[in-house]
């Protein structure tokens, strides 16, 4: 991939990844590092990229692996301070009552059926892209999709399901 190629890349997708990698982190700056830094590393390997072999999803893949890392440091820089300064200031609101209803029905699913929704019904991935994007068979994608929209269904209201469009098979 070209510098050119990268920059129209990263010009194109930037937005659409910091929204999805914040549905599956629920931290809206969370999301913004991280796909920032998964940039960084993509850029160092853009002679690589091809845009055929799906960039995006590499860039994706980075920047869910980075919050996960960053998220356990954080959870154990907590812990320590918990035990030694007792607890924490809170964390600010997030801006939209929509999304945050949306990320709240969202942190009820266990990760993978998260990280399987958001590719599948956000990203608007079919089930092959997602299976292949996250190493689970397609069968047991489609069982997660499932499960996730029987579990998201009672915590939204009909205008964000309908977003989602939570109401068809997958």
């Amino acid at each position: 991939m070209t510098d050119e190629e990268f920059e129209a890349f990263y010009a194109h997708s930037v937005r659409a990844l910091v929204g999805q990698v914040y549905l599956m982190t629920g931290d809206l700056h969370e999301a913004q590092d991280v796909v920032q830094e998964a940039f960084v590393r993509a850029w160092a390997r853009r002679s690589r990229l091809e845009r055929d072999a799906g960039p995006e999803a590499w860039v994706r893949t980075v920047a869910r692996r980075l919050a996960v890392s960053r998220w356990r440091r954080r959870r154990r820089a907590t812990e320590a301070w918990r035990r030694h300064h007792g607890e924490r200031a809170g964390t600010a609101p997030a801006p939209d009552p929509g999304t945050v209803a949306l990320v709240a029905a969202l942190r009820q699913l266990s990760e993978r059926q998260r990280r399987v929704a958001v590719l599948h019904y956000v990203c608007d991935l079919s089930v092959q892209q997602v299976a292949a994007e996250t190493g689970i068979a397609a069968g047991t994608v489609k069982s997660h999709l499932s499960r996730a929209r029987a579990a998201l269904a009672p915590h939204l209201d009909d205008t964000t399901a309908s977003d989602l469009d939570l109401g068809g098979a997958p």
